[in-house]
């Protein structure tokens, strides 16, 4: 998730909008993003949302490119 890493940084208000949107379960809390503990904000998503870590990288991944 390197170069999603690099990318949330200036996107990551529009992400959490999408994130938010979809999934209205999330709270500012779980979407809290602080550089250098992607780990953390993905695990946090996945514990909320029930699907695989995996699942949520290519979520931000999506939710970055849109």
């Amino acid at each position: 998730m390197n170069e999603t890493e690099l990318n949330l940084k200036g996107n990551w208000n529009v992400v959490k909008g999408k994130l938010k949107q979809a999934y209205g379960n999330l709270t500012d809390d779980d979407l809290t993003f602080v550089e250098g503990q992607e780990d953390e904000l993905v695990g946090r998503i996945q514990k909320r949302i029930g699907v695989t870590a995996a699942d949520v990288r290519r979520l931000l991944e999506k939710y970055n490119r849109s």
